[in-house]
């Protein structure tokens, strides 16, 4: 072989080993950032295959059930009459919209001792606190504005 076929088969075998490790990095990133969406019910049915997948899981938070130290918050989501336990150990604390009654959503694993693991919380403002039409305290909506013909001939009346 001369040298410089030598040379092509290194340079060649060193831009493979790049891509091969570039695909490696990005099939193990989607890997590690994909989690699957589950309701409690269908997690209570997935047996032992709930403990290896990063799950999504979704529900009301239970009145009086939310117990704060620090970042750390344990919690029980429910959904219809199913409840699950779920312990936040996250960075940052709790958003402000998380309380009694609020939907909440936990991104986490399911551990074997029946509580899930959530590393991330993200809560949903309730309905409740919005304001409605006709109730003391809510704003009130703007009329829309009068048109040009409307603001003469009211002028117009003012002057006779």
């Amino acid at each position: 072989m001369s040298a410089e076929t030598r040379k092509y088969l290194k340079f060649g075998s060193v831009i493979a080993l790049i891509l091969v490790s570039l695909g490696y990095l990005a099939y193990t990133g989607v890997q590690d950032s994909k989690s699957y969406y589950v309701t409690i019910k269908e997690l209570n049915k997935m047996g032992s295959e709930a403990y290896s997948k990063r799950l999504r899981v979704a529900g009301n938070v239970v009145p009086g059930s939310i117990k704060r130290s620090g970042t750390h918050v344990d919690f029980v989501l429910k959904e219809n009459e199913l409840t699950l336990p779920v312990s936040y150990q996250g960075t940052e604390a709790p958003p402000d919209t998380f309380k009694d009654d609020s939907q909440a959503l936990a991104d986490g694993s399911f551990g074997r001792d029946g509580v899930f693991h959530a590393k991330q919380l993200q809560a949903k403002c309730a309905s409740k606190y919005a304001p409605q039409q006709g109730q003391p305290g809510a704003v009130p909506v703007a009329e829309p504005a009068k048109s040009m013909s409307q603001n003469q001939s009211s002028s117009s009346g003012m002057a006779n």
